[in-house]
């Protein structure tokens, strides 16, 4: 991953879309204008900060990725695993009219300048790019989304919609959670052995850090959980690249549930043709 910075906006990008047909970014915290528990790049509408701002915010992310502000398309994330195709008329959905669908955690598209656009506070957020066909993806991994193979369910709508070979598509992992920030309950941890199997638990799964005595916590690998459903569906490894940016361990630079809570911005990924 590399770490940039445009127009004092502070972002992300992948190696692995580097030089493609393609912009993309994840947004940090850095380089907008809003204030208090949301300073300062707060991404998310509906949190308690102005409309003023994010709209502002989010028209600095456009231009420090060199995208169309009014044209981008936003996601509404509930932890489902619904990944649904946009089109032309969805163009502007979320920044110049309300969004026509609820429940939607996956966005894909091979419309050209239309921004898409998923939210972020610890969550992960995948990035897709098949180059044959030109089709684009961002979904949202929670530890609901990735037990649904969320990343896989995208990758089988891109097949499906738009002819997409599994074995050409390029797929990322920006940052999120750690497995050394991340605590879970032993009915989360049984629902992760249940979706991938006995044989990958030692490398999902391992005793508590922060709770080592107590045996109803684990500590969850989300990134790795995520690479081995990218591979379920037929991608090359070569064709993953994996963050080592956790939210949780870089305050100053992400939003953070695991940390703020409920009272704070929301972080975003980007990707457009």
């Amino acid at each position: 991953m590399n770490k940039e910075t445009k127009n004092e906006v502070t972002f992300f990008t992948f190696d692995l879309l580097k030089n493609k047909n393609l912009k993309h970014g994840f947004s940090t915290r850095l380089g907008g204008i809003s204030t208090g528990v949301y300073d300062s790049m707060n991404l998310g509408f509906g949190r308690g900060d102005s409309d003023e701002n994010v709209h502002e915010n989010f028209r600095r992310m456009a231009k420090a990725l060199d995208m169309n502000y009014e044209r981008m398309c936003l996601s509404k994330q509930t932890h489902t695993t619904n990944v649904i195709v946009v089109e032309e008329k969805d163009a502007g959905n979320g920044i110049k009219r309300p969004l026509p669908y609820d429940d939607v955690d996956g966005l894909i598209t091979n419309v050209k300048d239309m921004p898409l656009v998923t939210f972020y506070a610890d969550c992960v957020p995948l990035f897709f790019y098949d180059p044959v066909n030109e089709v684009v993806a961002l979904s949202h991994s929670g530890w609901r989304g990735t037990v649904g193979k969320i990343g896989k369910v995208t990758i089988e709508k891109m097949t499906a919609s738009f002819g997409s070979n599994p074995k050409d598509v390029l797929c990322c992992v920006a940052p999120s959670i750690c497995k050394d920030c991340y605590e879970v309950s032993s009915d989360v941890a049984e629902e992760f052995i249940k979706a991938f199997g006995q044989e990958n638990k030692d490398r999902l799964l391992r005793p508590s850090i922060f709770n080592p005595q107590d045996k109803d916590k684990y500590m969850l690998d989300l990134w790795q959980a995520c690479k081995l459903v990218f591979l379920e569906a037929g991608v090359p490894e070569e064709n993953i690249e994996i963050t080592n940016y956790c939210t949780r361990c870089n305050p100053d630079l992400f939003y953070s549930h695991r940390i703020m809570g409920a009272n704070r911005g929301s972080l975003a990924a980007f990707i457009s043709l």
